[in-house]
């Protein structure tokens, strides 16, 4: 105990991390201020939206926004939309690949490119929202004028979270996109938990205790899940420089075991309302069809939960292969002078980091199917459905995340002033590493 106040006392001595740290609370407080501001001309008493699949996905990560009709319903998910849409486009389209390589410039360019496909995506999303999940016994003005005026107050709102997204990146600590989706992930985290203790009641303290048990036992397998690398090794040639002899030293490649990291969820989860939805137009003329709509209705059912790990798993190497280029890899260790021993440079390098990625990634996408179809088995054992979302899914990795990258970040502050870090033993890792090329 004495270590932690001693670190928590060297955090707040560094005058910049301070400005920083409070910077940060600052715009996150009036994200979540945001969030409890209402549309105008709506009732958010008289809302009824769905908990389950995609829509709970969507309410979880805007911390309730999206169930409350707020003025950040949307919250920065349309620009996450338009980042995913410029990212597999960069990986397909020649125009884009060209502009990722041109630098400062090129990057500028492509986020102007987002902004702008982020407003065609939040009107195009706002509609639907408004139109979908707003019944009209919540609406105290017309259908119409409700409709128009919310959907440039959704777009605003989208606008400024994302705003306050690039200043805690600029003036604060962490990733700001991903810093805002877990404050709302954690802002039902109390709650969630709080309900879990008063439904177990006076005589439910043990199993109450046992949920907490498992709970942080699942936290572990998410940080090793998330942590977790094949390091491969690299040898550099070494090469004279002057009157210097450079290189000839050892470093390594390392491939995350997830490398994909929560996207195959997000995929996965936005494709099971399918079977469901689709099967219900002919559920009035089929037994078998209502049958299908009922279970895939149901996340606990072993039908949908066999469907969306399998999902998950096709997802996983999918994501992996158009994220992770293995000859690009090879390419540039060869203009580095580097090389895997007992491997040539070139087709061969790429091959073999090829063969290695595909080893690698089959039980990494098992595990991160397991993750997300633990909050079923935890609903199965009587958790309640808001604490057994905490159990896994991608609200879990979302959290750990962002937790470790903002760690890192603070502890790389306190190494620089000559610090100790914030464990005994080691340094805490973030999600995403330099490739030692």
């Amino acid at each position: 105990m004495k270590r932690f106040f001693e670190t928590i006392k060297h955090i707040f001595s560094i005058e910049e991390l301070r400005t920083r740290i409070l910077n940060t609370l600052l715009f996150i407080t009036i994200f979540r201020l945001g969030s409890y501001i209402a549309l105008p001309g709506v009732e958010p008493d008289q809302m009824n939206v769905s908990t389950q699949g995609l829509l709970g996905l969507l309410d979880t990560f805007l911390g309730g926004a999206f169930s409350k009709a707020s003025i950040f319903a949307l919250g920065i998910m349309p620009y996450i939309s338009a980042s995913i849409a410029i990212q597999l486009l960069t990986m397909a389209l020649p125009y884009f690949q060209k502009m990722q390589k041109e630098g400062e410039s090129g990057r500028k360019k492509l986020n102007q490119i987002t902004r702008v496909l982020t407003i065609v995506v939040t009107l195009v999303q706002g509609t639907a929202y408004l139109n979908t999940t707003v019944p009209d016994e919540a609406l105290l003005v017309s259908r119409s004028l409700f409709s128009i005026s919310s959907v440039f107050v959704l777009t605003a709102g989208t606008m400024f979270c994302m705003w306050l997204g690039e200043r805690i990146t600029d003036k604060g600590i962490g990733n700001g996109i991903s810093m805002l989706i877990m404050i709302g992930i954690v802002s039902r985290f109390p709650g969630a938990i709080y309900k879990e203790f008063v439904s177990r009641g006076s005589g439910g303290i043990l199993l109450f205790t046992i949920e907490i048990v498992a709970l942080y036992f699942v936290i572990m397998g998410a940080v090793m899940l998330t942590q977790a690398v094949r390091r491969i090794p690299i040898q550099y040639a070494k090469q004279v420089v002057g009157n210097r002899v450079m290189g000839g030293q050892r470093q390594y490649l390392p491939l995350k075991l997830n490398a994909a990291g929560v996207m195959p969820i997000i995929f996965a989860q936005a494709l099971m309302f399918i079977p469901s939805l689709g099967a219900s137009y002919f559920a009035e003329k089929s037994d078998f069809a209502s049958n299908v709509a009922t279970i895939f209705a149901n996340y606990t059912t072993w039908q949908y939960n066999l469907l969306f790990a399998f999902l998950i798993i096709v997802f996983t190497f999918f994501y992996t292969a158009i994220s992770v280029n293995p000859q690009q890899i090879s390419d540039d260790m060869k203009r580095g002078g580097g090389f895997i021993p007992g491997v040539k440079p070139g087709q061969q390098t790429s091959e073999y980091i090829s063969s290695i990625l595909d080893r690698i990634t089959f039980p990494g996408s098992l595990m991160l199917a397991l993750v997300a179809i633990l909050p079923a088995f935890a609903s199965m054992f009587g958790v309640s459905t808001d604490f057994a979302h905490f159990f896994g899914g991608t609200s879990l990795l979302i959290m750990v995340g962002v937790v470790l990258d903002t760690l890192q970040q603070v502890e790389s502050y306190l190494l620089m002033r000559r610090y100790e870090g914030l464990m005994k033993s080691g340094r805490v890792k973030g999600r995403t590493e330099s490739v030692a090329i």
